[in-house]
């Protein structure tokens, strides 16, 4: 997973870093709230972790700025040396997903960072998915629409899956790349938006089927369930743009 990570002070962070790379995340780390915002805004990341206190804001005051402004529930979880009952009930009330005292212990990090994660994507074990007119077979990895197959490439098959397992979140070009196509973050991304354009057209992604595919200007994608109200004025953000 790729994880932010809230701590201003540099060792605690370097060592919640090596634990997560040795089981196999990506963490970044920031020492404010501002710069962690600022990140987790605009990119894309699985998991949060949280300090409380930090230089320029409470860790509350960050994760309730998070959960007005992130528009899909990624998880948060507090790591901090506060411990009383009266923080860790606080914490959790204002939306955090679990709470953990510092030092931090590797295993129990692990353990809980994976079980939320399991949480977070019930669907990654089923091997039937359904998402209003859409059918996806994860074994056979065939995907049909009101009930007939579409005509995908491999690839086609894998940016849908993760496009409708992460609906709702602002997907980066860079993040795709990694989880998609298994490619380092400096690849040229305009083979994200060709894929897209495609992608588009195949899937029948419109407003008679109920989703559409955001492009958000800048920063990449976002898979969305279409409202009523939508399906009457389906824009794209780009164009908006240049009609302004």
């Amino acid at each position: 997973m790729r994880i932010a990570l809230l701590e201003d002070e540099t060792e605690q962070a370097q060592h919640i870093q090596s634990i997560l790379s040795e089981s196999g995340h990506h963490c970044d780390s920031f020492p404010t709230g501002q710069n962690f915002l600022g990140a987790v805004l605009h990119r894309s990341y699985d998991l949060l972790i949280l300090d409380w206190q930090i230089p320029d804001m409470t860790g509350i005051d960050v994760l309730e700025s998070v959960r007005a402004q992130l528009n899909w529930p990624i998880p948060v979880v507090f790591l901090t040396q506060r411990d009383s009952e009266a923080d860790i009930v606080r914490a959790l009330d204002a939306g955090a997903d679990d709470y953990l005292a510092k030092p931090a212990r590797a295993a129990e990090l692990g353990a809980r960072i994976n079980a939320l994660a399991r949480r977070s994507n019930p669907d990654s074990e089923k091997e039937v998915l359904r998402y209003g007119p859409f059918e996806i077979n994860t074994q056979q990895r065939v995907i049909a629409l009101h009930g007939e197959e579409l005509t995908l490439t491999d690839k086609d098959f894998d940016l849908t899956l993760f496009l409708f397992q992460n609906q709702g979140r602002l997907l980066t070009r860079e993040m795709l790349l990694e989880r998609v196509w298994g490619l380092a973050r400096d690849i040229n991304t305009r083979t994200v938006d060709t894929h897209m354009s495609r992608l588009r057209r195949r899937l029948g992604l419109n407003p008679e089927n109920g989703f559409r595919i955001k492009t958000i200007y800048q920063r990449g994608y976002r898979l969305e369930a279409m409202k009523a109200q939508d399906q009457a004025f389906d824009v794209d953000e780009p164009a908006r743009a240049a009609n302004d």
